[in-house]
C-alpha cells in the first residue's frame, strides 16, 4: 500500500494513527465483552476503520455526518466521550438513547452526529435535508452520509442521490463498497463493476478510492467537501475495502472464501499505515506501545464507569412522557375580528400561506406544488410570494422527501409536505413510521414535519386515489394525526400542526375541499388539538366521527327526527378527545362511532374497545360502529355509494335507538 504524505505535518500524520488505532483498540474490547455476554450485539468495523476515521477528520466539527453501523471511528474522532458510547452500549441511562436503542442507532446535536435506523435507505434522505438547508440558510457546509454497497439496492438511494442532483445540494455520499450485504456477494446485488459508473446517470461526480488506505480517504473527502462548500453539488466516492469479520458476530464469515479473506488481510488499514510510519521515521514502536496503551487505559477508565452505572430503573411516566418533543400549546386568536366565506381547500391554502408569512424557516415541498400551484391549487400564487427556495417541487419520491424533512429539523427548520393523494404514502411509509415518529424517544431529536394528506373517496377516484388510511399511523406512537371537517377547523388546525415540533399527518378530505364554505377569520389563529366538539346536542345517542362522517352524521340527524343523536367531531386523532366522548356517553347510554375507513383496524375499533373498557357503566347498549366495506375502493359510482359507510349509518342508529 503507498501512502502520499502531500505536505502533511509529522504532527498531523501521528494525529492520524491514534485516530484510527482508537476504534480498533475498542472493537477488540467489545469483541471480548460480547464473549462474556456483557454487550449484547456487534457490528465490526475491523479493516474498514480508515473510511469513516478520514472521512470525519477531512470534515469540519460543525458539519453533519450520518453513520452506519460500522462507523466507530466516526464517533471517536468527534470525541464522544467514552464513558457514554460504553454506556449506550450497555444500554444504560447515560448513554445517548437512556438504554433505549441499541448500539450506533443514535445521533448527539453536540456533536453534529445523525444516528441510523436498520433499515438503512432513509438516513441518506435525511443527510439531503440537512444538505438543503445548510444550502438555504447559505452556512457553506458539507454533509456526509454513509452507506454499505449492499444498502444501495434499496430505492431510498436512488431517490436520495436523485434529490440531491435535482437540487445541486453539497452532499458528499460515501459507498462503503466491502463486497457483501451479510452474506450475499455484491455480484447477487448489481451488475456494475464499480459505482463511478452510477456518477454520469445523475449528472454527479463520482471517484472511487481505496477505502484502505487513510490518507486516500483523508486527502479525497477533504479536497471534495471544500469544493462543494464553495459550488453546492453532491459527490458519490467509492471505497473499496473489506469486512473481515462477520456483517454481525453472530453470523460469522464461512461464507467468504478463505483466498479473499487472505488477501484482505494483507491490506489491513492500521498494520500498512503504521508499517509506513515506522519505515518513515514519524513513529517509533516505543511511541506507538504508548500510544496504544494510553487509549487502552482511558477504554478501561471508561468502562469502570459504564459498569458502575446501574440499568435503567422503568418509568412508566417518563417513557410515554419521552414519545413526543414537548409542545406546550398556546392559544392564537385571529388579530382581528373580520372574517370571510372560505371553502376548505381555502382555508388551507390560508393557514399554509400564514404559516409561512411567520415562519421563515419553513419550507414547503411536493409534487407540483410550484409553478402548478399542487395538483388541488393549495399553493396556487405561493412561489410568486415566497420563491423557488421555500416552494418546491420534487421528484416523484415520497420516501427520500419525507426524510428530508427530517434533515432540515435536524438543523432546525419546519417543513410541510405535501402527497399528491393520502394513498401515495404508502411509498414513504418507512421514514414515517420508523424514523420521523420515533426519533425524539431514541434520542431526542425532534421531527417537525407535517405532511398534508389529500384523502377519502366519493370522487370517483378508484382504489388508488380514495382511500382512508389514516389508521395505518394511528397505531404508531410519536405521530400525532389532525383530520378537520370543516374550514375553519382546517386552517386553525394546520397552524398548530406546524407550530407543533412533532410529525403531524394531517388529513384533508378531498370531497370537501370545494362543497364545504364557511367565514372564517382572515387572519393567523391556532386551535387546542385533542379537543372534540359537540356539533349537535342530543339525549338517545352519542355519534363520535371525524371527516366525511360529520356530515353523514348531520345529514343522518335531520332525517331521523324522532332520534336526538349528539354529534361530536374528534377533529384531531392522535390525540382524540376521551373527556367529551365519556361525558357525552353518560348522558345518552348509547354510541355509535362513524368512519370512512374500512371496518376491520379501524379507529373506530380502538374507540369502541376504550368505551367498553372504561365506560361500561354507562352503556345501556352494546357499542356500534359503522364503516365502509372491508374491500378496496371500487371506482362507479353504484359500487362506490355501496362501499360507503353512509349507506348503512341511517339504519344502525334506528336499531340503536330501538335496542
Amino acid at each position: 500500500m503507498k501512502f502520499n504524505r502531500k505536505n502533511y505535518s509529522e504532527k498531523k500524520l501521528r494525529e492520524i494513527y491514534r485516530a484510527l488505532v482508537k476504534p480498533r483498540l475498542i472493537e477488540e474490547k467489545m469483541l471480548l465483552l460480547l464473549r462474556q455476554n456483557k454487550i449484547s450485539k456487534w457490528f465490526s468495523g475491523i479493516g474498514q476503520e480508515a473510511i469513516p476515521v478520514g472521512a470525519t477528520l477531512a470534515l469540519k466539527e460543525d458539519e453533519y455526518i450520518l453513520p452506519m453501523h460500522r462507523n466507530l471511528g466516526v464517533f471517536t474522532v468527534r470525541k464522544l466521550p467514552l464513558q457514554r458510547l460504553f454506556a449506550q452500549f450497555q444500554g444504560k441511562i447515560s448513554g445517548f438513547t437512556n438504554g433505549r436503542d441499541r448500539s450506533f442507532h443514535f445521533g448527539s446535536r453536540e456533536h453534529h452526529i445523525v444516528g441510523m435506523i436498520s433499515h438503512l435507505g432513509p438516513q441518506l434522505g435525511v443527510a439531503d435535508g440537512i444538505g438543503l438547508a445548510t444550502l438555504l440558510k447559505k452556512e457553506n457546509k458539507a454533509t456526509l452520509v454513509f452507506t454499505g454497497d449492499g444498502g444501495t439496492s434499496q430505492g431510498d438511494f436512488h431517490e436520495a442521490l436523485n434529490i440531491a442532483a435535482v437540487w445541486n445540494l453539497p452532499v458528499i455520499f460515501m459507498i462503503e463498497s466491502n463486497g457483501y450485504g451479510l452474506s450475499t456477494p455484491s455480484s447477487q446485488q448489481f451488475k456494475f463493476k464499480s459505482f463511478v459508473d452510477k456518477g454520469p446517470a445523475y449528472g454527479i461526480d463520482a471517484v472511487s478510492i481505496d477505502g484502505n488506505n487513510v490518507l486516500d480517504v483523508y486527502a479525497t473527502v477533504e479536497r471534495l467537501a471544500r469544493r462543494i462548500r464553495k459550488k453546492p453539488q453532491p459527490v458519490i466516492i467509492e471505497a473499496r475495502t473489506f469486512r473481515m469479520r462477520g456483517h454481525e458476530e453472530a453470523s460469522g464469515t464461512k461464507y467468504v472464501p478463505q483466498k479473499l479473506m487472505n488477501e484482505w488481510a494483507k491490506k489491513d488499514p492500521i498494520e500498512n499505515y503504521q508499517a509506513w510510519l515506522l519505515q518513515e521515521g514519524i513513529l517509533s514502536a516505543k511511541a506507538i506501545d504508548e500510544i496504544k496503551s494510553a487509549i487502552k487505559e482511558e477504554i478501561e477508565a471508561a468502562l469502570q464507569q459504564a459498569y458502575a452505572e446501574e440499568l435503567p430503573v422503568p418509568d412508566t411516566a417518563k417513557e410515554l412522557a419521552a414519545v413526543y418533543a414537548p409542545f406546550v400549546f398556546q392559544q392564537v386568536a385571529p388579530a382581528t375580528a373580520k372574517t370571510s366565506p372560505k371553502r376548505l381547500v381555502d382555508a388551507v391554502s390560508d393557514g399554509l400561506r400564514q404559516s409561512l408569512e411567520k415562519f421563515p424557516n419553513l419550507v414547503f415541498m411536493g409534487q407540483d406544488v410550484a409553478e402548478y400551484g399542487g395538483v388541488f391549487k393549495v399553493s396556487e400564487g405561493f412561489l410568486a410570494q415566497f420563491g423557488p427556495e421555500r416552494i418546491r417541487n420534487t421528484p416523484l419520491c415520497e420516501s427520500a422527501i419525507i426524510s428530508a424533512g427530517l434533515g432540515l429539523a435536524v438543523k432546525g427548520m419546519k417543513s410541510v409536505i405535501e402527497m399528491q393523494f393520502a394513498d401515495f404514502i404508502s411509498t414513504g411509509f418507512n421514514p414515517v413510521v420508523n424514523n420521523l415518529a420515533k426519533v425524539h424517544y431514541r434520542w431526542g431529536q425532534h421531527a417537525d414535519v407535517v405532511i398534508r394528506m389529500p384523502t377519502g373517496g366519493g370522487v370517483a377516484a378508484g382504489p388508488f386515489h380514495s382511500q382512508s388510511n389514516e389508521a395505518w399511523f394511528f397505531h404508531t406512537p410519536g405521530l400525532k394525526i389532525f383530520y378537520p371537517s370543516n374550514p375553519y377547523d382546517a386552517k386553525g388546525l394546520l397552524a398548530t400542526a406546524i407550530e407543533d415540533p412533532n410529525p403531524v399527518l394531517f388529513f384533508e378530505h378531498k370531497a370537501l375541499y370545494r362543497s364545504v364554505t364557511a367565514d372564517i377569520p382572515e387572519e393567523y389563529y391556532t386551535l387546542e388539538p385533542g379537543k372534540g366538539k359537540v356539533l349537535k346536542e342530543g339525549e338517545d345517542i352519542t355519534l363520535v366521527t371525524y371527516g366525511m362522517g360529520v356530515h353523514w352524521a348531520q345529514e343522518a340527524a335531520q332525517k331521523l327526527p324522532d332520534i336526538a343523536v349528539e354529534i361530536i367531531d374528534l377533529r384531531t386523532l392522535l390525540p382524540w378527545d376521551k373527556e367529551i366522548v365519556a361525558t357525552s356517553l353518560a348522558k345518552t347510554g348509547k354510541i355509535l362511532v362513524l368512519h370512512e375507513d374500512t371496518l376491520t383496524g379501524g379507529i373506530g375499533a380502538e374507540i369502541a374497545a376504550w368505551v367498553t373498557e372504561h365506560c361500561f357503566t354507562s352503556l345501556d347498549a352494546p357499542v356500534v360502529r359503522v364503516a365502509s366495506l372491508d374491500t378496496p375502493v371500487p371506482f362507479i359510482q353504484p359500487l362506490e355509494d355501496n362501499f360507503m359507510a353512509k349507506a348503512r349509518l341511517i339504519e344502525k342508529l334506528t336499531e340503536l335507538a330501538d335496542f
